[in-house]
Parts: C-alpha cells; structure tokens; sequence
C-alpha cells in the first residue's frame, strides 16, 4: 500500500457549526442532521445513532430520547440519555440474574453508550459527572466479564497513584501468542467508546485489544486529574511495557490507534516508540494550534479542550498546544502508517493532506483513506458509519500483521464477538 493516496477525493473541509439553511431533520453528506440549529448536539446525536449498528444502543431508543430532548438543552440531554440508560441497566441486571446471559449483555453494552452520552455536556466540576462515568464503566465491567475469553479491568502503572486505567480483551481465537492494537480516543472519546470505534473489528480478525484512556482522558484524567501532554510515547511506552509482562501477545506485533485528536497521539508516539509494529491515526490531526488556536471560549468543544489541557482558559490551552504538532517528528516514523479520514471530517480534510503528503515526503510508509458521502463514513471518525471505518482500519492492520483472516475465522470459540 506504500504511500499509496487511497481514495483521495477533493471534497474540501467541513464546518461542523455551520447552520444549515434546512431547519428541519434532514441526511447531509455527513450523515443523519437532527437539529440544524444546534449542529454540534447533532454531531453529538449522530455520534449516538451511528453507534447503534456496533452495539452502543438501539435505534428507536435512541430516536425516542432525541423527540423527548428540548432542542438546544444540555440538561434534557442529560435526562433523556440517563432514562435510556437507566432502562436498560435495570433490565440487564434483572436478565443477567434470569440466566438470559446474552440479553443481559446486549442490556449492559447499549447502557454504556447511553451514559457516555449522557456525561458528554456535563461541565468537569457537576457533581453528576463522575457518577455517571462510573455509571458507564459499572456497565463495561460487567459486558467485558461475560466475553469468553474475560475481558480485564486493569490499571497500568504511569505516575505514582496515577495509573492509566483500560480494559484488555484477548482475540477469541487459539492463536498463543496474539497481536494487539493499544486503542485510544482523543478529546473526549475515551476507552469504552473504543469498543465501538476499533476494538470489535480487531477482536473479529484475531487482534487483542487494550483500550486505554490516557492522560487527559476518560478515568486517568476524571479520577486522577492527568492533563494531557504531547510526547504520548511516554504513555503509550508504558503500555507497552505492560504488555511485554503478559505470556500471551506477541510483542514484536504491537500497534497503536488514536481517534480524533488520539491521531495526533498516536502518531506522536509512533514517531519516537519504536517497539510499535504499525500506527493508525483516526482522523489525522497536523498542527493543534493552527486547528483550534484562534478559538474562543464560545468554541463548541471550549469546556473539553480546558479541562483535557489542563488549563482554565482557552488562551493558555491553545499556548500549551503550540507543542502539539507533528511537524519535526513524523520523519522519524520507522512502522507502516494509515490515516484513516472521513471526506466532511470536522479536523478537515486539508489536516489529513498535509499529514500525509509530509509522511510519504520524508519516506514514511503512509497509506491515507478518505471516505466519501456516496460510500457514507464521510463523517468524523466515520461516527455516521462506524462498522466501516472498524473495517477498513482492522483489514489494514490484520494485513500488516499478516493475520489470513480465511483460515482464521473458522478456529473462533467465541460466538459472542
């Protein structure tokens, strides 16, 4: 695939809060527009309703919070989100006791979704935020432990008292020695999302999953109060030297992928780790300050981008992202490299060009993929269609590590994936 620009069309870059002249619902080359007045909690709804298809929910659920939310309120975000949640928590409970083993788990991976959204808007210092991120991990504990093999809550040692908290799921083949994907958000999609945005592909194709909320994300920065920083390889280092501990991965096959600002992280730790076999940035992001820089505190993702920086201001957030590029650092990239992006990508589609065009410059093994409107994915992280993005990064990457998926696919014991 080499530095192959794969599918590369002129499509332009996307607005994500533009208005659009159609008020009512309507599809967009993006995807499904639920609110055109409020186009980032339409983002946010199409994020929800495209997870559906890998698990994170049922479509009629989802559609039946959305006619009950005020358009506009972030607190009926919350409320309509929470009573989803709620309804399907009590009920995998109750399933899970009956025996109903796979209903209960259907039950507890929908839930997760529901309160992952349900936490989205909620600012860092509402004393509902962290219950109902426990709310969201209570329900991914439970879901992980009914897969056959278990999957494992875990604690990966960074600084002292202040872990990275993930989750490792082991592929449901016979294969002793597996490889594995370290799966990373980015601003503020953290490891429990991840099951719906990379790891179920993988796990389906013979790829071990550690799911990681790094510095600056999910548990390790709601718990822990861990900032960001723009040298992943130290995070992402100690990933791996956990992973070395364990008897059944193969540590010469051992990859990284970050999604949305993770595709800086990613890359960033691909540029200077170099244990790691391959790296997949989901949605490429070149420079975060010329991205976000002239933003201000009315910016849609203001409250994320402070709180994941580390900073009470934008000002001082957008100063400490002047570090954040990767320019002067993907040259040094030794493992092949995909960029996978979506044609109406909310980071633009310019940022995953001049990536990859410096990438295959500087002799980097880069393969870039832009998904159009026609073939849908074209959104960011490919949140209106996640299967396909799952697919076309976890066929990559099964090829790299040489998986044969056909003689595979027959020894699964798992039937549950």
């Amino acid at each position: 695939m080499g530095g192959k620009d794969d599918g590369l069309a002129d499509i332009g870059d996307n607005a994500i809060e533009q208005i659009t002249a159609e008020r009512h619902a309507h599809y967009q080359p993006y995807g499904w527009h639920h609110w055109p007045e409020h186009p980032w909690l339409s983002y946010q709804f199409r994020r929800g309703l495209g997870e559906t298809q890998e698990g994170g929910g049922s479509v009629s659920e989802v559609m039946q919070a959305a006619s009950r939310m005020v358009p506009g309120s972030l607190e009926s975000w919350h409320h309509e989100w929470m009573r989803i949640g709620d309804r399907n928590w009590t009920r995998g409970i109750a399933e899970d006791k009956a025996g109903h083993i796979r209903t209960a788990m259907n039950c507890y991976l929908r839930a997760a979704d529901y309160y992952r959204q349900a936490e989205f808007h909620l600012e860092p210092t509402d004393s509902r935020r962290l219950p109902t991120f426990e709310k969201m991990e209570a329900c991914s504990h439970k879901y992980l432990l009914h897969l056959n093999p278990k999957g494992e809550i875990v604690d990966i040692p960074y600084e002292t008292g202040k872990p990275i908290c993930a989750y490792f799921v082991r592929a449901p083949f016979p294969e002793p020695h597996q490889p594995v994907l370290i799966c990373m958000g980015g601003l503020d999609s953290i490891k429990d999302e991840m099951w719906f945005m990379q790891a179920h592909g993988c796990l389906q194709r013979g790829i071990s999953v550690l799911m990681i909320d790094g510095p600056g994300q999910g548990g390790t920065l709601r718990r822990h109060g861990v900032a960001n920083r723009p040298d992943t390889e130290v995070a992402i280092g100690k990933c791996i030297d956990w992973l070395e501990t364990r008897s059944d991965i193969d540590p010469k096959h051992i990859a990284v992928c970050g999604s949305s600002l993770g595709g800086y992280y990613a890359a960033r730790a691909g540029c200077y780790e170099h244990r790691l076999a391959a790296c997949i940035s989901h949605g490429a992001v070149w420079n975060v300050h010329e991205m976000w820089g002239q933003k201000g505190e009315d910016f849609g993702l203001a409250m994320h981008i402070k709180w994941v920086f580390g900073k009470p201001t934008m000002k001082e957030a957008m100063e400490k992202a002047k570090a954040f590029t990767l320019d002067g650092h993907l040259e040094k990239m030794r493992c092949p490299y995909l960029i996978l992006h979506g044609g109406h990508d909310i980071l633009t589609v310019s940022a995953a060009r001049q990536t990859h065009a410096y990438a295959v410059k500087h002799g980097v093994n880069a393969t870039m993929r832009v998904l159009d409107p026609e073939e849908t994915g074209a959104e960011h992280c490919q949140h209106d269609n996640p299967t396909i993005g799952q697919e076309i990064l976890s066929d990559w990457l099964a090829d790299i590590f040489g998986i044969n998926q056909r003689t595979l696919l027959p020894t699964s014991h798992n039937p549950l994936i």
